[in-house]
């Protein structure tokens, strides 16, 4: 059975750790980003995280019931990332695509942590205000209600699609993501018209863009095609 969860006004410690740190639950979650940027995913353990906090492993659990419980914490960490001083503004297109921009940019920052936790439905109170602020905007802009629904399913999971794919080439060692760059020019750019005529033609365009992240066309599509149905909707 899980270990109940101390409440945040009794969890904090009589005296600090050795080092002078009274633990948190953002400081925990602060210290496992910067575990997960130093060593990736399999890094991040209970013990290595008790020696960056200078406490026991065990004290952890009485912040958060497990390590899964962490890693949802970690996930709304940067959703709550996304959405710091971020506003609508009352256009409901310009309002999608800077809190998309915002989620996306903040999963591609933490690489690591975006490989495990982009797919996620933490449940917390950062993704919770994310998932209204895109229905509010969405039905304030006069979408039928399963019509926001489907939008907002195809926004949500476009975004966080884009950030697992962008962060994952980021997460490459250094080396390997030059040589998948590398390939647009070295093996794409000098196939003959006669067999690959397409590529041929495409190549110097392919190997300014596929080195970038599409998220931002693809939102734009996604909105253009949100606009479109606006109008024609079925209740």
């Amino acid at each position: 059975m899980p270990k109940p969860v101390v409440p945040e006004e009794k969890r904090r410690r009589r005296r600090p750790t050795r080092s002078g740190t009274v633990l948190s639950e953002p400081l925990i979650v602060e210290t496992a980003l910067r575990l997960l940027r130093e060593h990736g995913s399999t890094g991040l353990t209970a013990r290595r995280l008790g020696l960056a906090l200078d406490c026991d492993p065990s004290t952890l659990y009485r912040y958060f019931r497990g390590m899964d419980d962490l890693t949802l914490a970690i996930g709304d960490a940067l959703i709550g990332q996304a959405l710091a001083g971020w506003r609508p503004e009352g256009e409901w297109r310009a309002d999608l695509r800077t809190i998309g921009l915002r989620i996306h940019a903040a999963y591609v920052a933490h690489p690591q942590a975006a490989l495990l936790t982009a797919n996620r439905v933490t449940g917390r109170a950062q993704e919770l205000a994310a998932d209204e602020a895109v229905l509010d905007v969405l039905r304030r802009a006069g979408f039928s209600l399963p019509e926001t629904v489907r939008v907002y399913h195809a926004f949500i999971d476009q975004t966080l699609a884009f950030a697992a794919l962008d962060a994952a080439s980021l997460a490459l060692p250094s080396a390997s993501q030059r040589a998948d760059e590398d390939k647009w020019h070295s093996t794409y750019a000098r196939l003959p018209r006669a067999t690959h005529p397409r590529i041929a033609e495409a190549a110097p365009l392919l190997a300014r863009r596929m080195v970038t992240s599409a998220y931002p066309t693809a939102l734009e599509m996604l909105l253009d095609s949100a606009a479109g149905r606006l109008g024609t909707q079925v209740p």
